[in-house]
């Protein structure tokens, strides 16, 4: 056991955006350059939401881990894997189901949230409710002693930590309790305002192309209360300030609040020299991507070796598991 271990997992539902950007990728990067950090693709967590549409899972795993190689996510410094192709996750969550209160997973705090959000689908389903079952052994199967989350993330964390303390306690301590490794990661918006979000269809994604770029932010909603390009702007308001002000540099900043304030520039204006800095800041990832993109095969065997260091840590840790519980 290593408490320098870290493990994360995304879901591989589509095209990433500017919000998996800043808000996983970019913490990912900087995780690797100091701890022992294993991410993968959390296929079967697409599952619990999305078991009536499977067709482009597997793309869509492909599709997402070379944009982590091409942001960053280094096969040397980190373990970068799938979860359905380490079996031991679900043996484990199956042993850790047969201790896990029902109680504990209906208190989740998303659940019945995203069931509201996701009425027009049928969540009653066992795979579901049982989610932070699987998340606690996609952890603890690697015995990590860390786990990066957000402020709101924390009582799923808090789940997995309930887990393997009742775990220790029936059969004898295995298992470390992981412990919140809090990242502030910015709030994205979308084109409307909103969170960014493919459901929403206001997202920048990362694999797009410079052009395609530009016509979004052209697009976005700006000062609502400037109706005229003579008014004063405040770009606090602003929704395609609050977004592309990440790519600005502090001097183009400044003169552009003082700009728009005075009214001195309008909002087109200003959203194409916004536009210039968010194309100019991804071209390089871009540009990596395409590299990457045309080397046949590389994502399979980077996948395939991450699984084969992955499952041997699982396998590793299931003997200790199968010894405590006597079976």
């Amino acid at each position: 056991m290593s408490n320098n271990r870290i493990v994360s997992g995304m879901r591989p539902t589509g095209k990433l955006h500017l919000g998996h950007f800043h808000g996983v990728l970019a913490n990912w990067r900087e995780l690797q350059e100091n701890f022992e950090c294993f991410f993968f693709a959390a296929d079967w967590h697409s599952l619990t939401t999305e078991y009536d549409n499977t067709e482009a899972i597997r793309d869509n795993v492909a599709e997402m881990v070379l944009d982590w190689l091409a942001f960053g996510i280094d096969p040397e410094k980190s373990t970068i894997f799938v979860q359905s192709r380490v079996p031991q996750h679900a043996e484990l969550s199956l042993i850790l189901s047969m201790i896990t209160p029902v109680s504990w997973l209906e208190r989740n705090p998303t659940y019945k949230e995203m069931q509201e959000n996701l009425s027009a689908k049928d969540l009653s389903t066992f795979g579901f409710l049982g989610y932070p079952v699987l998340m606690a052994s996609d952890i603890i199967v690697y015995k990590a002693g860390r786990v990066p989350v957000g402020h709101d993330q924390l009582p799923h964390l808090e789940i997995t930590r309930e887990i393997a303390r009742r775990f220790n306690y029936l059969y004898g301590e295995v298992f470390p309790e992981p412990v919140a490794l809090l990242t502030e990661t910015p709030k994205v918006l979308g084109l409307d305002g909103r969170k960014m979000s493919k459901s929403y269809g206001n997202a920048i994604f990362l694999s797009e192309n410079g052009e395609e770029t530009r016509k979004k932010v052209m697009s976005m909603v700006t000062d609502v209360q400037r109706p005229r390009r003579s008014d004063p702007g405040e770009p606090d308001r602003c929704v395609a300030y609050s977004l592309n002000h990440m790519y600005l540099p502090e001097e183009k900043k400044a003169e552009i609040v003082v700009a728009c304030r005075g009214a001195q520039i309008g909002c087109v204006d200003c959203k194409k020299i916004q536009a210039e800095y968010l194309v100019e800041t991804l071209a390089p990832f871009r540009a990596k991507r395409e590299e990457l993109a045309a080397r046949p095969g590389l994502v399979g065997e980077i996948l395939e070796a991450g699984n084969r260091r992955a499952t041997a840590e699982a396998a590793s840790t299931m003997v200790d598991v199968m010894s405590a519980i006597k079976l």
